[in-house]
């Protein structure tokens, strides 16, 4: 999908591809600010503690960070929908921009994943697929396995591109 062309990385989104990114990223920007609940794992999910062993010291930093990164989160998500074509079309991010989307990519693939119940690199997302699709190709997981899949691959595709 991307690709780099001199200092930018372009890719080219159908409507189809661009509406499922815009409403993933809406429902990741109302996830963060309406709907913003410390005890949702997806929250906590998207900001772990910093200290494990010591709760104390995790509430303490997040007591002066959580609202930066809250605020970063939705700025990389905002920047990411203000650069996609709404009815599809190409979108050219320099390397700043680049890095922003995937930053909100990661942010959005931990939120779907967390919901999924897709927690570690040992999850075979396609065989997941492919169980869900024998069982019912309709069902809603079917389709969210697939936004999963297909955000996988967008980023992984910004990635290599970024990489040259």
């Amino acid at each position: 999908m991307f690709v780099r062309n001199g200092t930018v990385c372009i890719a080219r989104f159908g409507p189809a591809e661009a509406a499922v990114l815009n409403e993933v990223m809406l429902e990741v920007i109302t996830l963060l600010s309406e709907g913003f609940d410390r005890t949702d794992p997806v929250i906590t999910r998207l900001f772990p503690d910093m200290y494990r062993n010591d709760a104390s010291a995790s509430e303490e930093l997040r007591r002066y960070l959580e609202d930066d990164l809250r605020s970063a989160k939705l700025e990389q998500a905002a920047l990411l929908l203000d650069v996609l074509p709404v009815e599809g079309g190409e979108v050219a991010l320099d390397e700043e921009q680049a890095e922003a989307w995937l930053r909100a990519l990661t942010d959005v693939r931990l939120t779907l994943g967390s919901r999924l119940g897709i927690d570690d690199d040992d999850v075979d997302v396609e065989e997941e697929l492919d169980e869900a699709i024998l069982k019912d190709p309709t069902s809603a997981r079917v389709g969210q396995l697939s936004v999963y899949q297909y955000l996988t691959y967008l980023q992984e595709s910004l990635v290599g591109a970024l990489m040259g």
